[in-house]
């Protein structure tokens, strides 16, 4: 069964009983990316790294080794 099926089956059995329809699969996943996102950054700052531009600074270093 696909997830479009599996969708309008539980919305057919809420109508039937009355409640609410579920939300429309991948409505909150823009939201879900958002949360991670935030997440991640706070779990930086609290670790004591930068929270923005990690990668860029990694691939920074990589590319432009320090001459001594």
């Amino acid at each position: 069964m696909s997830i479009t099926q599996q969708h309008l089956l539980d919305t057919y059995r809420a109508r039937l009983h009355g409640e609410p329809e579920p939300p429309a699969p991948g409505r909150h996943d823009l939201d879900l990316v958002r949360e991670l996102r935030d997440h991640r950054r706070f779990r930086a700052v609290v670790a004591g790294r930068p929270a923005r531009g990690r990668l860029r600074h990694a691939l920074d270093r990589w590319l432009r080794p320090r001459v001594l």
